[in-house]
């Protein structure tokens, strides 16, 4: 007898419908998997036997051969456990067949039949809603993430005897529902830091303030103590929030990394992520012998954080130049290619020397090869890709001692909000919304100059060496200085202050 469930698996981000077709015939008691199965797809041979037996159903000796199509396409991972398991009762007759149409089956079984959390169920249940299916089963644990997606009813399940519960009789379940407007907006910001927290620095708070409205990325250099890594955990709370499309997609990532449950079922605010300098090449961009997102996808419309950025090894931090050009990592094995977004912004902390006072002699006990060598970690091409650089100075007693308290985020976020909403009005019609993001054609279009813009930015051209790349994006900031200000058009006073910032780089990038 021929039987056959549905259930999902996932590749990058995105997942795929799996058609689990199961046969039972006679012959040989035999239990054959195919459809280029990995090896926990395997070995659910034995936890399907098992969990099956132990959950009060007797199997006659027949041959039984379960396929998983599409064929060409290599499944991985626990997910296909109870697809397998209801297909193969089905086959023998305990199940109706007829109640397996336009229903999903996800989740991994254990030897006494009860239903196991598994990743990546997010992506499954909503590619599930665009194929029109009606109802998704998922393991009791992976609920509330599954119910983020409406349109579709999900059950939560607990043992495959309720799972076979509910298909001889639906009628009897009701479906699992949530607010996910509530889970949206529940603890956007952290309470406990501020703007407000931080004295003086007004130089740097407005660098962050134009970083921040158009997802510029913004380098850091100063010695230490200035404050530096007290202004990047607080770039969070200037962040507009984010809107449902927005934290669909980064929950899509987060559930796929295993980093969802009941108590997290979607982010709800944008992520902050802040590696360790020892970080590996394959946990920063992702990858594994499963590939899983890595840390700049964990932080996507959101913040990735690097402090002491010279201290990490250099072929990694490399590894950043294709992503900050393409907003997404592509991780490419013999079974296939895996896409994950990568569109952050990027804050990276330095001191400018291994002793962290140069260019201050006084202190700065390093020799110019020291400095060189320190600095050197940091290639141009990288630095290049980085919009805005800013020099955080020492703060002065007075400033410290001061009772007055500065801007608070709230604030500073209004001000962002606006000039977000104009950048989204401005490229409706584009495949970009940030200014960041304008291509050189759409820089074209929408960032016109003037004559006297035009002559300094070729003044600038020539004795700053620019290269084509920074040229672009001292514009692109100059658009965002604009649209803070109000201005239709970009003045010179705007192209000024944009070249400031290209300005340090220079300082300590060039010979000491």
């Amino acid at each position: 007898m021929f039987s056959r469930a549905y259930s999902g698996a996932v590749n990058g981000i995105d997942g795929f419908i799996v058609s689990v077709e199961a046969d039972v015939s006679d012959g040989l008691p035999v239990f054959d998997l195919v459809g280029y199965l990995g090896a926990e797809v395997r070995e659910a041979r034995e936890r399907v036997r098992i969990s099956i037996k132990n959950s009060g159903y007797q199997l006659p000796a027949k041959r039984v051969t379960v396929n998983l199509s599409p064929a060409d396409v290599r499944k991985e991972g626990t997910a296909f456990d109870l697809s397998i398991a209801i297909a193969i009762l089905s086959a023998y007759g305990y199940l109706p067949q007829d109640n397996l149409e336009k229903t999903l089956f996800v989740g991994e079984l254990s030897l006494n039949g009860e239903i196991n959390k598994i990743n990546g169920v997010l992506p499954i249940v909503y590619t599930a809603y665009k194929e029109g299916f009606k109802s998704c089963i998922v393991p009791k644990e992976n609920m509330k993430e599954a119910a983020v997606v409406q349109g579709i009813d999900v059950y939560g399940i607990k043992n495959l005897k309720e799972a076979a519960a509910y298909i001889c009789n639906p009628v009897e379940f009701k479906p699992y529902y949530i607010k996910r407007e509530e889970l949206i907006h529940k603890g956007n910001y952290n309470d406990e830091i501020d703007f407000s927290d931080i004295a003086g620095q007004e130089i740097c708070k407005r660098a962050i303030e134009i970083a921040a409205a158009g997802m510029h990325n913004i380098l850091m250099i100063g010695p230490p103590g200035t404050g530096k890594t007290m202004l990047a955990r607080r770039i969070p709370t200037i962040l507009p929030e984010l809107s449902f499309e927005e934290s669909l997609e980064i929950s899509k990532i987060y559930s796929v990394s295993g980093l969802l449950n009941n108590k997290i079922a979607l982010i709800g605010k944008r992520p902050f992520r802040s590696p360790h300098h020892t970080i590996t090449p394959t946990a920063l961009t992702g990858g594994g012998r499963t590939p899983l997102p890595g840390e700049i996808s964990l932080a996507h419309h959101g913040v990735l954080f690097l402090d002491e950025l010279p201290e990490f090894n250099r072929s990694t931090i490399e590894i950043l130049r294709q992503p900050l050009e393409d907003n997404e990592i592509t991780i490419t094995r013999l079974q296939g290619a895996y896409r994950y977004p990568a569109d952050f912004m990027l804050v990276a902390a330095l001191n400018p020397c291994s002793c962290g006072f140069y260019p201050d002699r006084n202190k700065c006990s390093c020799s110019v090869s020291q400095v060189k060598r320190y600095l050197g970690k940091i290639s141009r091409p990288l630095l290049d890709r980085i919009d805005i650089c800013v020099e955080v100075q020492k703060i002065e007693y007075k400033a410290l001692d001061s009772n007055k308290l500065g801007e608070t985020s709230e604030d500073i976020r209004k001000r962002i909000e606006k000039v977000r909403k104009m950048q989204v009005k401005r490229y409706s019609n584009e495949k970009f919304y940030f200014n960041s993001q304008l291509t050189p054609k759409a820089i074209n279009r929408y960032c016109k100059l003037g004559v006297k813009e035009r002559t300094l930015l070729e003044a600038a051209f020539e004795k700053m060496d620019l290269s084509t790349r920074a040229y672009h994006r001292i514009i692109k900031v100059a658009r965002t200085i604009a649209d803070l200000e109000g201005a239709d058009t970009i003045a010179v006073k705007h192209l000024s202050e944009a070249l400031c910032y290209r300005g340090i780089d220079k300082k300590y990038w060039s010979e000491p």
